[in-house]
């Protein structure tokens, strides 16, 4: 291997202002992905209809914010035209395919249980929201098992001195040079240890992101754009924004490396981020990607299957448009199987058929088609999720690779135990949180799902009150944030209509 995939990773994630070939060597050690349909990302953009966002662009969208004042719109783009189509698009097109796909193929898979749709049939209107104490298992299940991970105390770690940290690392070296099993854990000293108290971190953060876009796109903003419209564009104009703050932030720093960025995030996150800031528009910016495999997305994507109760295909269909800002491969399908499975659980189906809808979003010749079936197989023959935990250590979880945040090993991993535990969230999430290598992302996967298909109710009240309530670590400008107040948002939001077709994709949503 010619380049070492943490520093290759790293210093393309680094790179705000990097040009979009900055990952052309870069390892692929896990997913694929070709240059498919879209053909060679150094010669298009991807077609996409916001220009690059100013550098000074404000945060991300108040209720006071113009909407004519946004980097949403190009200038010659009437917010009333009907879908914006990239110039090497056709209007005909079918469905957005896998970059292993080819179009003429057959039909995409499709969800096979009540709630599923027809292959090419018009995206009906979702008749209802999902409902609040759905909504509410979800975003506490999610919460509850990314607190639940290791990970997370480092996450959290984030928000005490820095020197706080710097002495954990100095005595992980010590025990290192020294040969002592005596391991460092994240410390407060003589500072409030608050932060470090168990909580959510990152992946709870990111899917409030996400759940602002779905706030913003029913508000004031967006009233000049048709209904169908609204909250493809409010997911653009949040990314954008964010890459307008992270290029201010860049252009403040002597140089890129030293920016104080507004946020912590993924290293898929910021080099979308850093793509969008260049100029670069999906998917483009997931497939110019060093870690378009990973599963940042995949978060969003439960969060976005509020929008579609009970339409496994149409929530699958919204989460690759938001996926394709910062992944591409496995890195979207896996965006696309946690949305499926968590708008079936949200409209009532059963875990089996939550977890069907989300193989049917896996095509098989992948990865992480691959091992989502192989591990929904262990399950469906394991005695409990525990039992679960040493087939997936050592038949799924990858060992070889710098990070345990890949798709085809969290997706996988997550379907399998919530299968395993029959739905228990209770049951699903510990097992997960077993699977050290993937417990960054694994546990609050499996909550997300489990959690929705409990409701708010199998959340023991203990972790629902532990972890209600966002630190901002990742994201500052979140902290304080009640999960239990976003989920009654969320339940009130009214439902997505069909049709709203622009690029990056030609999806409805």
């Amino acid at each position: 291997m010619s380049a070492d995939p943490t520093t290759t990773a790293a210093a393309t994630a680094a790179g705000v202002g990097s040009a979009p070939t900055a990952v052309d060597n870069a390892p692929t050690p896990v997913g694929d992905r070709s240059a498919g349909r879209w053909g060679n990302p150094d010669t298009e953009s991807g077609g996409g209809w916001a220009p690059h966002p100013s550098p000074a662009a404000g945060p991300l969208l108040g209720d006071h914010q113009d909407p004519a004042a946004s980097p949403l719109l190009g200038d010659h783009q009437d917010p009333a035209a009907g879908p914006l189509l990239g110039d090497h698009q056709d209007p005909a097109a079918g469905p957005l395919l896998g970059d292993h796909q080819d179009p003429a193929a057959s039909p995409m898979p499709h969800g096979t249980g009540t709630w599923g749709g027809t292959p090419g049939a018009p995206r009906p209107d979702v008749p209802h929201t999902a409902p609040r104490e759905a909504v509410e298992g979800l975003l506490l299940g999610l919460a509850a098992g990314d607190a639940a991970g290791w990970p997370a105390a480092r996450h959290r770690a984030a928000r005490m001195p820095e020197w706080t940290r710097r002495l954990t690392r100095e005595l992980d070296t010590f025990a290192e040079q020294n040969a002592t099993t005596t391991l460092p854990v994240p410390i407060a000293l003589n500072q409030p240890p608050e932060p470090l108290r168990l909580g959510p971190s990152d992946d709870a953060e990111w899917a409030v992101f996400t759940a602002e876009a779905i706030l913003t796109a029913s508000g004031p903003v967006f009233t000049g754009l048709p209904p169908e419209r609204r909250l493809r564009a409010a997911v653009d104009l949040a990314w954008n924004a964010l890459a307008g703050q992270v290029a201010a932030a860049a252009a403040r720093a002597p140089e890129v490396e030293s920016a104080v960025l507004p946020l912590r995030a993924r290293i898929s996150v910021r080099a979308g981020l850093g793509n969008l800031a260049t100029g670069l528009r999906p998917p483009a910016t997931g497939h110019d990607n060093p870690h378009f495999f990973d599963d940042a997305a995949c978060v969003r994507a439960a969060v976005l299957a509020v929008v579609h109760p009970g339409d496994p295909r149409a929530a699958a269909e919204l989460a690759e448009f938001d996926a394709r800002y910062t992944q591409d491969g496995d890195g979207v399908h896996g965006a696309r199987a946690m949305a499926a499975a968590v708008a079936a659980a949200l409209g009532g189906a059963t875990v089996d058929e939550s977890v069907e809808a989300a193989l049917a979003e896996l095509p098989p010749v992948t990865e992480i088609g691959r091992n989502a079936r192989y591990a929904v197989k262990l399950a469906q023959t394991a005695g409990s999720a525990f039992e679960l935990v040493p087939l997936l250590e050592h038949q799924i979880v990858d060992h070889v690779y710098s990070y345990g945040i890949a798709a085809a090993e969290t997706v996988p991993v997550a379907l399998a135990l919530a299968t395993a535990a029959r739905g228990g969230m209770t049951a699903a999430v510990p097992a997960a949180v077993c699977l050290s290598r993937v417990a960054d992302s694994a546990p609050a996967l499996a909550g997300a799902l489990t959690g929705a298909l409990g409701g708010g109710r199998s959340v023991p009240p203990t972790w629902r009150e532990a972890c209600r309530t966002l630190a901002g670590c990742a994201l500052p400008r979140l902290a304080g944030t009640d999960l239990v107040e976003l989920a009654g948002l969320l339940a009130a939001t009214e439902p997505a209509t069909p049709g709203g077709q622009f690029r990056h994709d030609t999806h409805t949503g």
